[in-house]
């Protein structure tokens, strides 16, 4: 039996927080669950069928990228760190991966690159669920440890109230200096400054 990997992450454009990858292996015979792309689901339905995913996938993981190796590598870099990741820690090793985007990450699996993979594969649209409710999980626990942002809200990404609570807090660690709106705001105390 062939193993085939989906891989896909979440959180390339949020201001805040890690980005987070996700690989998935289904059984070649039998029925995946009925999945669709995580960004067009309701939000309890996503879960649900996170712990779907979990119950029925063979082999399933989850890894990341830290807020400090997006600024020193870039996300792009980021992300494909996150999925290699995601694919050393599925504890199997699969035949072929197909990740989700335009880029393929460095891995020791032959596969490629799909644009619009995760409406297209159920193992990437697993991934996909997987990464986004591990990612949101995590920014709604930030928000107990970096309240006024409304992290648990918008999950990092740059929203009126996410830019409100910058404005009026500043900048907090787990936010990623390297984006321009977050290091121009960074620049501002010293402009007034000078």
């Amino acid at each position: 039996m062939r193993r085939l990997v989906g891989i896909d992450e979440a959180g390339r454009g949020a201001l805040a927080g890690p980005v987070v990858a996700a690989a998935v292996i289904f059984p070649t015979a039998g029925n995946h669950p009925r999945i669709k792309d995580s960004k067009q689901m309701r939000p309890k339905d996503r879960w649900d069928q996170a712990r779907l995913i979990r119950e029925s996938a063979p082999a399933w993981s989850i890894a990341m990228a830290s807020v400090e190796e997006i600024d020193q590598l870039n996300i792009h870099h980021a992300s494909l760190l996150a999925m290699k990741r995601a694919v050393e820690l599925l504890g199997i090793l699969p035949d072929f991966a197909l990740v989700d985007g335009k880029y393929y990450p460095k891995i020791r699996v032959p596969g490629e690159a799909l644009i619009k993979g995760d409406s297209l594969i159920a193992e990437i649209s697993a991934a996909s669920i997987l990464a986004k409710t591990a990612r949101d999980a995590l920014m709604i626990k930030l928000e107990s440890r970096y309240p006024g942002y409304g992290l648990a809200q918008h999950k990092g990404y740059p929203t009126k109230l996410h830019l409100a609570g910058l404005l009026k807090i500043g900048v907090s660690p787990c936010h990623r200096r390297s984006y321009r709106p977050i290091a121009r705001m960074m620049e501002q105390p010293i402009m007034a400054m000078l």
